[in-house]
C-alpha cells in the first residue's frame, strides 16, 4: 500500500525518488507544486482555455512517462518540467490542428481586425514585396511564398511538398539573398 502524501512537503530529491517508483501520491504532490507555473508558461503560448486544458493534460502524462529521463545533475526539476510544457504548447502551435482551427476562425474576427488597423497594417502587395518575390527563381519563389506569405515553417514544407529539408534551407537562404539585392 502506498502511503497518503496528502498536503506533505517534500523536498525535491525525495519527491523526484518517489515518481521514478510511479508512486500516484507523489504525482498529486507534483501537479499541486507544479500546475499553476506549468499552466501560466503555457497560457503565454497558447491562449484558448480547452486547449490548454488539454496540453496540461498531455503535459502531466508526457512527464509521468518520462520521469525516468529526468537528471538531476542537468538542473531542477521545476526547469525540466517548464522546458517539457513549454515545447508541447510550440509544437501545439505548430500542429496541423492549431493551423487549421486559425483559418478556420469567424468571419466577423477578421472583419473586425482588417476595419480597425487597415490605416496602419502594411501589405506585402501595397509595398511590393510580392512583385519581388515573383522576380525570383521559381522554385526559390515557391519556398518563401510558403514561408511568408502561407505561414509554414520549412520543416512543415519539406514534409507536405515531399522536398529534402537541406533544400528548403538552401532555397530560403538563396531567396532572402537574392531579395537583398533588390533593397
Amino acid at each position: 500500500m502506498q502511503p497518503n502524501l496528502g498536503h506533505t512537503k517534500l523536498s525535491e530529491p525525495e519527491l523526484i525518488n518517489l515518481l521514478k517508483k510511479r508512486d500516484d501520491a507523489a504525482y498529486v504532490v507534483m501537479y499541486d507544486n507544479y500546475s499553476a507555473l506549468l499552466y501560466g508558461v503555457m497560457k503565454k503560448i497558447v491562449t484558448q482555455e480547452a486547449d490548454l486544458e488539454n496540453l496540461m493534460q498531455d503535459c502531466f502524462i508526457k512527464i509521468w512517462k518520462n520521469i525516468d529521463s529526468y537528471d538531476p545533475g542537468k538542473g531542477k526539476l521545476a526547469t525540466w518540467l517548464l522546458n517539457i510544457a513549454r515545447n508541447l504548447a510550440i509544437d501545439f502551435t505548430r500542429s496541423r490542428f492549431f493551423l487549421q482551427q486559425r483559418k478556420n476562425q469567424e468571419l466577423d474576427h477578421f472583419v473586425h481586425l482588417e476595419t480597425e488597423g487597415s490605416n496602419t497594417k502594411i501589405k506585402p502587395d501595397t509595398i511590393g514585396v510580392r512583385q519581388l518575390v515573383d522576380k525570383l527563381n521559381p522554385s526559390t519563389r515557391q519556398v518563401i511564398e510558403w514561408m511568408y506569405f502561407d505561414g509554414y515553417t520549412q520543416q512543415e514544407i519539406a514534409d507536405k511538398f515531399g522536398i529534402p529539408l537541406g533544400t528548403v534551407k538552401t532555397r530560403t537562404r538563396m531567396g532572402l539573398k537574392e531579395l537583398r539585392t533588390f533593397f
